[in-house]
């Protein structure tokens, strides 16, 4: 039959199933055999012959219809998956209701009074068919769930068959081991069977439908209560699927293993259709979501078993009963396997700005991020594995690269927070520090200054374009920012004189007097660059000449600060300055050099692009916890009672969707109302006591005490040799020491990341809406009432 006629018959049984007001019986398979039996309708067509309305319609008006439709198509998976698809025939049945219940499935999920159907037993089909006690039938979700797991395993369908014969003595899909029939080399696999681009498109159809049916928490408003686990990711990832380790095992392999140059020849591509790419997206989205899991309220899925045999740790206690969570955090070899494909993916957009073209360029560098974020978040072996190897270097280029190109885009202020969230939890650990002293060579045009230096200045002047010149909507991120540089700063060896001056432009931009007192909680961005300089000073003296220098330079910011005013009239004339210069952070004296060549500016969201809400982030006091570095390198956790908090305590979370930041901040929370005095319209104002409170805070002691000895020192040279040159300066102060004159050396505070169910919700959040905006062939979710976020157009 045509694929005409095929669309025709197909879209005719759609019509009958929306006209019948009366019920079809389950047996009348004559009616329900036209939508799966003689059709061969490509996913994009059943989106297109089975419009939204008509699936609302017959949901409302003849809702026992629909609840057939729904059964009958998983009723012939669970019989694809029994026999084993040997013949052509089963296989389209298979394709074809599976492409059905993806595009059905999300318009059961809208309705709360659906969201059960699939959770209950159809009378009369248990197990065994008809006869049985109805006690055996399994929920629809479940049969559904299981037939999938067995298909994405079946030979010559979704594997490559083992026996070479004839369809007789074919492989019983019941007596397979999955586990030698993973999909790629890899962890824990050796084998890499030859690729198959019909397998590699069966398993795509079926992911999509294993994705569409985990997408029922689109459809539930986002809440603090973290135990509100999915039902379908629960089910698939428990014991009852018997494929859960091979199949966890080969979506992360397929990942990792991907090579979009196409096998290192540049422009290869061009030549081939790649039908890898797309099982590779579903697969790294399928793990993603499986891997929704909330560390911070169960046992810490992070486990130290024994080394064992296999690529997993053996350990006891089991860990979290999502195997998915579990097998990835026992992991312990092939390390090296899954971060060098996770860098090699994210590095993929860069090697387009050198080599334009010359490798397919990957989309999907979202839902990488989220994945390396789990895997560091769940299995810390994997995290000091990262951290001892250079290799980190290769994951933090790319994520600075897509901090600077993405700052200006509100659509993408989502793509910021997981770069910046994986920063910071990396920053918590010493190594990453000391990696970042590694020079940087690799010239990837990026809309910053030229500098001579190491990864350390380039992240600070990436930082910098994101707080000066980024979109308004990241002013919440800028205490993760700063706490990074303050995490690394004891083990930065030598910034460059372009890095050293940013920081001191930020510093300048932060002290001034309307911006201190124009928000309850801006000076805490000026606490953390203070202690940026004071830990380079007491640790790193050496080696920082050119930052010294800055300083010695910008004295006056110092100065301003230890004599800020704190009497109501200067306080309300600091604040009247803000409304002459509205723009939050001049962009003016940061001393911008001509930008790397080859580099295209950050550019704004094209009007009408889609984005996502997401969730507020937790402050940076829930996000972190701080410890202190002993004397030979190790942290110990801080009790928070026995810490000087920063002045204030708490910083209020800021809505990262909320209304663009103006400096404003209207909730004066309580330890502040006796500081501070809330005005009548309920708005948070600046008081003389506020003002004290934190300014007498301020760890001025070491820099005041440097500028103290050096000033003089450095007049004394330039009136000596009437020298206006800053190389004999630099090389002055390249041999001075301050041994002996400084304070005592403060302890190191590294601010590590914690877990927490703020967290945890954001990236609920963050990740379905990146599958939502991706999935537009089809269109899943499309036009369906998703409660988790909303979308907006920029």
């Amino acid at each position: 039959m045509g694929s005409a006629d095929s669309k025709l018959n197909f879209r005719k049984a759609v019509i009958q199933l929306t006209t019948k007001t009366q019920p079809v019986e389950a047996t009348d398979d004559a009616f329900w055999d036209q939508f799966w039996a003689d059709t061969a309708t490509s996913v994009q067509d059943v989106f297109a012959l089975v419009p939204a309305a008509e699936i609302r319609a017959v949901r409302e008006e003849s809702p026992s219809n629909l609840a057939t439709l729904c059964y009958k198509a998983v009723e012939k998976l669970v019989q694809g998956a029994e026999s084993g698809c040997h013949t052509e025939k089963e296989r389209q049945i298979v394709l074809n209701c599976s492409r059905l219940l993806t595009r059905i499935l999300p318009y059961i999920f809208e309705d709360p009074d659906w969201r059960g159907f699939f959770w209950s037993t159809v009378p009369g089909a248990g197990r065994g068919g008809g006869d049985e006690d109805d006690e055996n039938a399994r929920p629809l979700a479940e049969s559904l769930l299981l037939a999938v797991a067995d298909l994405l395993f079946c030979p010559d369908f979704t594997v490559q068959s083992h026996r070479r014969s004839t369809v007789d003595t074919a492989e019983d899909i019941h007596s397979i081991d999955s586990c030698e029939y993973i999909w790629e080399a890899g962890v824990g696999f050796a084998h890499s069977p030859q690729p198959n681009y019909i397998h590699d498109l069966n398993r795509t159809e079926l992911l999509k439908l294993l994705l569409t049916c985990f997408s029922e928490a689109m459809y539930l408003p986002p809440s603090s209560d973290s135990s509100n686990t999915n039902p379908w990711v629960q089910f698939f990832c428990s014991t009852e699927n018997r494929h859960a380790l091979p199949l966890f095992t080969s979506l992360l392999n397929v990942v990792c293993a991907y090579d979009p140059v196409g096998y290192g020849i540049p422009y290869n591509h061009l030549l081939f259709s790649d039908y890898r790419e797309p099982l590779v997206e579903e697969a790294a989205q399928v793990l993603i979501v499986t891997l929704d899991y909330d560390s911070s309220t169960s046992s810490s899925p992070t486990v130290d078993g024994t080394t064992t045999g296999t690529a997993m740790d053996d350990v006891d206690p089991p860990g979290p009963d999502n195997l998915f969570v579990n097998y990835l955090s026992r992991i312990h070899r092939d390390f090296q396997f899954i971060l060098k494909g996770v860098a090699r993916l994210l590095s993929n957009p860069l090697v387009q700005t050198y080599l334009p073209n010359s490798a397919k360029k990957i989309q999907f560098h979202q839902e990488l991020l989220v994945l390396f974020w789990k895997l560091c978040d769940f299995n810390k072996k994997f995290l000091f594995f990262v951290l001892k190897s250079s290799d980190v270097l290769d994951i933090l280029v790319p994520i600075l690269y897509f901090l600077n190109d993405a700052r200006a885009d509100q659509s993408r202020v989502g793509l910021m927070h997981i770069g910046v969230f994986i920063l910071l939890l990396l920053s918590g650990e010493r190594n990453f520090g000391v990696r970042l002293n590694k020079p940087y060579s690799v010239r990837v045009p990026m809309d910053i200054p030229v500098f001579t230096g190491t990864h350390a200045d380039l992240l600070i002047i990436v930082f910098h374009k994101i707080i000066t010149s980024g979109h308004q909507r990241l002013q919440p991120l800028f205490d993760c920012l700063l706490t990074i540089i303050v995490n690394v700063s004891p083990y930065l060896k030598s910034l460059s004189m372009v890095a050293a001056n940013k920081l001191l432009h930020l510093l300048e931009a932060f002290s001034t007097t309307w911006f201190l007192f124009s928000a309850v909680q801006n000076h805490h961005l000026v606490f953390f660059l203070l202690e940026v300089f004071n830990n380079i000073i007491q640790y790193q003296f050496d080696g920082n000449s050119n930052l010294v220098y800055a300083v010695i330079r910008k004295r006056n910011v110092f100065h301003q600060l230890a004599n800020l005013p704190t009497d109501s009239q200067s306080i309300q004339k600091g604040l009247q300055r803000k409304k002459k210069s509205p723009e939050p952070i001049s962009r003016t004296n940061s001393q911008d050099g001509a930008s790397m060549e080859g580099s295209r500016p950050a550019a704004p969201a094209e009007p009408g692009t889609l984005k996502t809400s997401l969730v507020a982030t937790p402050g940076i006091d829930k996000l972190t916890e701080k410890s202190q570095v002993s004397e030979d390198g190790t942290m110990r956790s801080l009790e928070p009672e026995s810490l000087q908090p920063l002045p204030e305590g708490n910083l209020p979370s800021a809505a990262s969707d909320g209304e663009p930041w103006s400096g404003e901040v209207s909730h004066p929370q309580r330890d502040r109302r006796r500081l501070s005095s809330a005005s009548s319209s309920g708005q948070w104002s600046p008081t003389p006591d506020w003002v004290m409170s934190w300014k007498s805070k301020l760890p001025l002691q070491t820099i005041m005490r440097l500028l103290q000895v050096l000033v003089p020192q450095v007049e004394k040279i330039c009136i000596d040799k009437g020298l206006t040159d800053e190389s004999e300066i630099l090389k002055f102060l390249q041999h001075g020491t301050l041994v002996g004159l400084l304070p005592v050396p403060h302890p190191i505070l590294i601010r590590k990341y914690q877990a927490n169910s703020g967290t945890a919700m954001w990236f609920r959040t963050y990740m379905w809406g990146v599958i939502y905006l991706r999935n537009v062939d089809p269109p899943i979710w499309y036009d369906t009432d998703v409660k988790l976020f909303e979308i907006q157009r920029v």
